[in-house]
């Protein structure tokens, strides 16, 4: 029996802001994406954890050290 729902992939993308509003209006004009804008918040959310990976990561090759939990608790 066929499929009706085709598996999906998902992209992100950073369009310069002078750019978003061309984009958008190309992508909407595709008619087999469905475009879904990600808020500020979700924004922060990314990059935050995104840098926090990175950190790790330099910490892994020795580049940083980071604190230990018992300095993190004594800093609240």
């Amino acid at each position: 029996m066929p499929q009706n729902n085709p598996i999906m992939k998902q992209v992100v993308i950073e369009i310069p802001d002078n750019k978003f509003n061309f984009f958008m209006e190309l992508v909407n004009n595709l008619g087999f994406t469905k475009v879904k804008q990600i808020s500020k918040e979700q924004q922060q959310f990314v990059a935050d954890l995104q840098h926090s990976l990175q950190q790790v990561e330099q910490h892994l090759r020795g580049e940083i050290k980071l604190k230990t939990a018992e300095q993190l608790l004594d800093e609240l």
